[in-house]
């Protein structure tokens, strides 16, 4: 069973979702989260926590550095200070 096969079946069984529609929903949030490069990624989250105002930037840099190797991109690690490059040029 493929990773699409598997994420629609649990939909199906948590929704009312018909088996089609949640294959295409699967398909369209894994393209969705795909098309998303690091560089954008952790500029957007940058933006997000920041707007927040709960986190100082030391803070956001580790969190985003987390958040990085959980995405479904190949980015290699990213240190803080190339988080912060990323962002601020």
């Amino acid at each position: 069973m493929s990773e699409i096969d598997e994420l629609s079946a649990y939909l199906v069984s948590t929704t009312r979702l018909e088996p089609s529609e949640a294959r295409r929903v699967v398909r369209e949030l894994l393209d969705l989260l795909a098309g998303e490069s690091p560089e954008a990624f952790a500029v957007r989250r940058h933006r997000e926590l920041k707007s927040d105002g709960r986190l100082k930037n030391e803070e956001i840099f580790r969190a985003i550095a987390a958040e990085m190797i959980q995405r479904p991109f190949a980015a290699p690690r990213f240190t803080q200070r190339q988080i912060r490059r990323l962002i601020y040029g």
